[in-house]
């Protein structure tokens, strides 16, 4: 789709979007250069996600780390900045996570080495994470006087409040295994079968209704905000009413009483479809 200096964008045939940090001599840490570039792939792909465009978005990186959070050159150059410098690059790297967080396509983050400070909450950011046995996460901030503060909305959602405390007070690294059971990541692969995971989990995306994954996360979303509420349950109601009678939602509902693929899936793809399948429900 396009290329730039420091992240890469392209959509292969099946309609996933790679969007890959590419800074590797650094660790893949961000600057405001590569915020800003993330931050306009990111509109492309919400443009492209309405559209029916692209099934879902791959967020990687290229080397050994995913991302080492902040630049320090970039960090040295923020020393100099005012308040108000400080408030307006703030904003432009809590757009960078609100962009993400609010895709309306599923996401998959696939994490192959360490994610520190503000890479744990892009990993936090996306629907799906998938990890290296080797991946590391460190909310690290405290340790240079500075707090998890823009990206805590999203990584506390994912550990929980109390396990949040621990990890951002602390700044201990979780290992792999430990960031499995805390919730941050969803699949572990060993280091070499970690390319075939996200395969695999993409294969299960793929399977399901376009439409349905859309109107689903935008649900939840609503679902988190206020979740007995009248207005949410009206809500839920309408939402699944709307799916039924959609054209999508009633070729899903043939093809499974006739025991077929679903028009939105091909021959080409794994049987994730028949091993995933489940009765429809309200």
């Amino acid at each position: 789709m396009s290329e730039t200096t420091f992240s890469r964008l392209e959509l292969d045939d099946r309609g996933i979007a790679w969007l890959t940090l590419e800074r590797p001599e650094v660790h893949n840490a961000f600057d405001d250069s590569l915020i800003a570039e993330l931050n306009a792939h990111l509109e492309r792909l919400r443009d492209a996600a309405h559209h029916g465009e692209i099934r879902a978005v791959v967020l990687g990186s290229e080397g050994k780390s995913f991302s080492a959070g902040a630049d320090l050159g970039w960090m040295k150059r923020m020393v100099e900045y005012d308040f108000e410098g400080n408030l307006a690059d703030s904003r432009k790297l809590s757009a960078l996570m609100h962009g993400l967080d609010t895709l309306p396509c599923p996401t998959l983050c696939r994490v192959q080495g360490a994610a520190f400070g503000g890479a744990v909450g892009l990993a936090a950011c996306c629907d799906i994470v998938v990890a290296s046995e080797k991946a590391k996460f460190c909310l690290s901030e405290v340790k240079i006087g500075l707090s998890p503060a823009v990206i805590s909305p999203y990584v506390q959602r994912a550990l929980g409040e109390r396990q949040m405390r621990r990890y951002a007070l602390t700044a201990e690294v979780m290992d792999a295994t430990t960031a499995l059971a805390l919730g941050l990541v969803h699949r572990l692969a060993p280091h070499d079968e970690l390319d075939a995971a996200v395969e695999a989990m993409l294969d299960i995306l793929l399977a399901g209704s376009p439409q349905a994954q859309r109107a689903t996360k935008a649900l939840l979303a609503e679902v988190a905000r206020e979740p007995d509420s009248k207005a949410t349950r009206e809500h839920t109601c309408r939402v699944i009413s709307e799916l039924r009678v959609s054209a999508e939602g009633q070729e899903g509902l043939a093809s499974f009483f006739e025991k077929r693929r679903p028009a939105w899936t091909n021959d080409s793809d794994n049987n994730a479809a028949d091993n995933n399948a489940a009765e429809p429900r309200s």
